[in-house]
């Protein structure tokens, strides 16, 4: 059996102090704690269908906007998944997921590929969660997939509540990890032609 697959990731700076822990290979298990509860509530619905363990204590300036903090732990738990993943051997690589929430649909797909990207559709103009805008998903999508040197396509296909929107996305993403960082017997090596990633 090899190795768990961990990292400990901190960030600094003068909006945020930031400290993550990940294993890829865990049950689920979390602690979050950002001081925005949305966002406690979607990364600790992430864990749970990712199945990685993780354990973020985040404090920001909340009360200028919640932008600093939502763009920071994305970067952080983006930095966390390339540190864990290495040189990405025996990994499947891609994955995907259909992901339905009521009345919403969305589609997430990701590569661990090393080149960033992020392709992003959603509604526009929709309502705030609470105090906590849904533009902020996109933040956090964008920061995720260039820390992780990931390509990740997001689109909510249809949808209207933006609780349900949301959700469905933190849901796909985390689905779509689950498969792309599995291990698979059948990889031998890296899986990519040019032999690194």
């Amino acid at each position: 059996m090899p190795e768990p697959r961990k990292s400990s990731q901190n960030r600094e700076t003068a909006e945020t102090k930031i400290s993550a822990e990940l294993n890829i290979d865990g049950s689920g298990d979390s602690s979050i704690d950002t001081g925005i509860p949305f966002l406690d509530h979607m990364l600790t619905l992430f864990a749970r269908h990712s199945l990685c363990d993780l354990h973020i204590s985040a404090k920001g300036d909340i009360e200028v906007d919640y932008h600093h903090t939502v763009e920071d732990v994305g970067i952080v738990l983006g930095s966390c998944f390339k540190e864990a993943l290495g040189d990405k051997r025996g990994i499947s690589r891609y994955g995907w997921a259909l992901l339905p929430m009521d009345e919403t649909l969305s589609r997430v797909a990701i590569d661990f590929g090393g080149r960033p990207f992020i392709a992003y559709r959603a509604p526009e103009k929709v309502d705030s969660i609470r105090e906590f805008s849904f533009s902020l998903v996109e933040e956090f999508l964008r920061a995720f997939a260039n820390n992780a040197a990931a390509n990740v396509h997001v689109e909510v296909i249809y949808g209207r509540d933006a609780h349900h929107m949301a959700e469905s996305i933190f849901k796909g993403l985390a689905k779509a990890i689950d498969l792309a960082a599995r291990l698979d017997p059948r990889v031998t090596g890296v899986p990519s032609t040019k032999k690194t990633l």
